[in-house]
Parts: C-alpha cells; structure tokens; sequence
C-alpha cells in the first residue's frame, strides 16, 4: 500500500507539472495569435485576458511539482545551523507550510464555488466565467497542500521528507 500511494502522490505531482507546463505553452499560442491576429488587421479580444488566466493556472499547478523537486526557496542555512535539531526545524516548517497551504486551499475553493454559485463574469472584455480559470488555482493549491501533507506526515514518521536531496544540494551551491 505505501509504495502505491508513494507512486500515485509522485504522479500526482508530475501531473500537475505537466499541466503548468501545458498552460505555458497556452500562454505562448495565446501570443502567436495575437500577433497573427494584429498583422491582419484583427482583433482578439480577451487575450491578455486569458493570457492572465493560464498563467495563474500554471503557476498554481506548478507548486506542488516544484516544492517536490526541491526548487522551492528554503531556510537551508538555519536548518543547517540547528544541527541535531534540524529535523524538528523542518518538522515546524513543514507544519507551517501545511497549514497555510490548507488555509488558502480552503479559501480558493470557496471563492471558486461562490463564483460559480453566482455567475461572476470578469470585467475583461472577454467576460468569461470566473469559476472556470479559479478552478485550476483552486486544483493547485489543493495539490501543493496534499504534497505538504505528504512531506510533513514522511517526515514525522520516516524520518525524512521525500524532497529530492539532488534539487536541494544543487540550489545551495
């Protein structure tokens, strides 16, 4: 059981970088048809707009895979200055990071879930359903929240978070 939920929280994480990359590419098709757009005398409305868009998506989605590739920025430095405490260092960072994570999941859902409850349209000219871009911030969030979890829990119990000491050792030099 444990290397199934190992592989499918690995996946998980994958996915979601694979989504945010996705999302980049959108961004950069976004831009190519603009300009098409723009040199024949066209307009796109809603561009920058759905521009604005993918680009929350991928940076949301992008959380989770990069806090388990070790990209995110980290306290290296103190927790190396605690020594034989650095383990409980990064039990309390972990735990901060859980609960913030949690706290902003639990708010992006529901700002998603009021804007579907009560049809917000943004104020862009391309006045599109709020929930729909929310959504993937909220999917994001959620996801990096469950890889937090997943640190802190492996932590505790294992003895060690499953961020990859390559990323980490790479990052610090």
């Amino acid at each position: 059981m444990g290397k199934f939920l190992r592989k499918a929280l690995d996946k998980l994480y994958l996915a979601s970088g694979i989504m945010a990359s996705l999302f980049l590419i959108a961004i950069l098709g976004l831009i190519v048809v603009q300009m098409l757009a723009r040199w024949t005398g066209e307009t796109f409305r809603g561009a920058p707009d759905y521009a604005g868009y993918a680009m929350a998506a991928s940076s949301f989605l992008a959380l989770a895979y990069a806090l388990n590739a070790g990209a995110h920025i980290r306290v290296n430095l103190l927790l190396t200055a605690l020594g034989r405490y650095r383990r409980f260092g990064e039990i309390w960072c972990f735990g901060i990071g859980t609960y913030l994570s949690l706290y902003f999941a639990y708010y992006a859902i529901k700002r998603t879930y009021g804007s579907w409850r009560w049809n917000d349209i943004s104020q862009g000219q391309d006045a599109s359903q709020m929930w729909i871009p929310q959504t993937f911030m909220s999917i994001g969030i959620v996801i990096l929240a469950i890889a937090f979890i997943d640190h802190l829990v492996r932590l505790i119990f294992v003895g060690s978070h499953n961020i990859q000491e390559e990323a980490l050792d790479a990052h610090t030099e």
